[in-house]
């Protein structure tokens, strides 16, 4: 999961607004706590692996924090320097954290003026001097979180998805091209791409070791992530804005539902077996089985995408407790079926059996191992647009769900759907959005 949280009274030291998306081209970072080193390395010296590359934080979480020290773990010549969250709290849990890890631990140099805090902390973290940014924030701050780095030159690990609506992912897909532009490294954080069985299971597959796809089946049953609790329990005093964010996972805006935040993994799954290639539509169903007190997620969606060649695919997503748990995909094609199982085998069945038994490695070590040494080699690696691509269908299967009608993928281009409040103020009223209800939650 992704994690930022925000602070109560320490965060109102700082500034209580977020940039609008519409002026990230015009923004001018903030100087604070500033290293003397230029931020953007040379060819040449990337190529040697001579310099120290400086490592920021954005989002302290637990994802956040694995996400530091496998960056540390990936190069010996890394040194984590600054950290960013809205609230204090994470940041020093994350730094206790990263200090015990005997591997990592002399290179955990973050002082207390290079801990920002507050809502506009990602912009001071990123004006500190670090070359390389790790975005583990919730995500809907992920696009303006984004812009800001590849504006400023930075290196980036992304934490999936990349949006929590269309207009953000419009932001994000904009923030890809610049990032090209300037020959600048972006790791997705969909960590199955970066896992050895996997990777040799969909290159047979697109070898064609089942033949023609036919149809997919993904699972992402699950029990609850980060259940609301009681609005009796919201502080005396505690802002709209703070609650929410403090409980982000269970409003839409901040982490787009279970199906765009995580089972978006599955979406990806079906988007690579399909070579990336969009579904022309998608219909759903879902909605909310289990009290949410005042948060507006769905609980369970069933989405059927479909393809202009007839191939459908079948997501099942579920975050409930006490239910069957299952995270795995089935591929049906012509001459045979590809299976994940879970954490568990990778094998396919048919004319062409093949089950991996390869070397095992640990994919989120592995993103990091990949983004740190294109880096040092001037070959960045760009997983944006495909990154951009898997959230887009991830929020066509919620809308079609949240709306009860077919959503083509005309449609979710077009869309203007734009649920990311804008600006974001500390002080501001918020009012909780209510829940979809199919049939009469109008597509926008």
């Amino acid at each position: 999961m992704t994690d930022q949280h925000q602070a109560g009274n320490p965060t109102r030291q700082a500034s209580a607004l977020v940039t609008s998306r519409r002026g990230f081209l015009r923004t001018t970072l903030l100087a604070g706590g500033a290293l003397a080193a230029p931020a953007i390395l040379s060819s040449r010296t990337r190529a040697n692996g001579n310099e120290t590359l400086r490592v920021g934080l954005i989002g302290c979480g637990g994802r956040g924090t694995g996400a530091a020290g496998q960056a540390l773990k990936a190069d010996p010549n890394t040194v984590l320097v600054a950290m960013a969250d809205v609230f204090p709290e994470p940041i020093e849990t994350a730094l206790k954290s990263l200090s015990q890890d005997p591997a990592i631990a002399e290179r955990v140099q973050v002082p207390p003026e290079r801990r920002f805090v507050g809502l506009d902390a990602y912009q001071r973290l990123i004006a500190s001097g670090v070359d390389v940014v790790l975005q583990a924030a919730p995500p809907g701050f992920r696009p303006q979180h984004v812009r800001a780095a590849v504006e400023a030159g930075k290196h980036q690990f992304v934490e999936k998805p990349v949006a929590t609506d269309v207009a953000g992912v419009r932001s994000v897909l904009e923030s890809v091209r610049i990032a090209r532009e300037k020959k600048l490294a972006w790791v997705a954080g969909f960590c199955w791409r970066y896992d050895n069985a996997r990777r040799e299971f969909y290159r047979r597959i697109h070898d064609g070791a089942i033949g023609e796809i036919r149809a997919i089946y993904a699972t992402y049953y699950t029990g609850p992530v980060k259940p609301m609790p009681p609005p009796s329990a919201r502080p005396p005093g505690m802002g709209d804005v703070e609650w929410q964010i403090r409980n982000w996972y269970n409003f839409v805006w901040l982490s787009g539902d279970g199906l765009v935040e995580q089972a978006c993994h599955s979406v990806d799954k079906i988007m690579w077996a399909m070579r990336d290639q969009p579904p022309a539509k998608a219909v759903a169903t879902g909605g909310r089985q289990t009290p949410n007190h005042e948060g507006n997620i769905y609980d369970h969606m069933h989405v059927v995408y479909e393809w202009p060649n007839g191939v459908r695919a079948f997501l099942g997503q579920r975050q409930i407790a006490g239910c069957f748990n299952q995270n795995s995909d089935f591929l049906m094609g012509s001459t045979g079926e590809g299976v994940i199982d879970g954490w568990r085998a990778v094998y396919i069945k048919g004319a062409h059996p093949w089950r991996f038994n390869g070397p095992n490695n640990d994919m989120y070590q592995q993103q990091h191992d990949e983004l740190f040494a294109s880096i040092r080699k001037g070959e960045p690696i760009n997983d944006g647009e495909w990154q951009v691509q898997s959230t887009w269908v991830a929020l066509m299967g919620r809308m079609a769900a949240y709306t009860g009608q077919e959503i083509t993928w005309e449609m979710i281009q077009n869309s203007r759907e734009r649920l990311v409040p804008d600006p974001l103020e500390w002080d501001m009223k918020l009012p909780i959005a209510p829940m979809a209800i199919p049939g009469q939650t109008k597509f926008v």
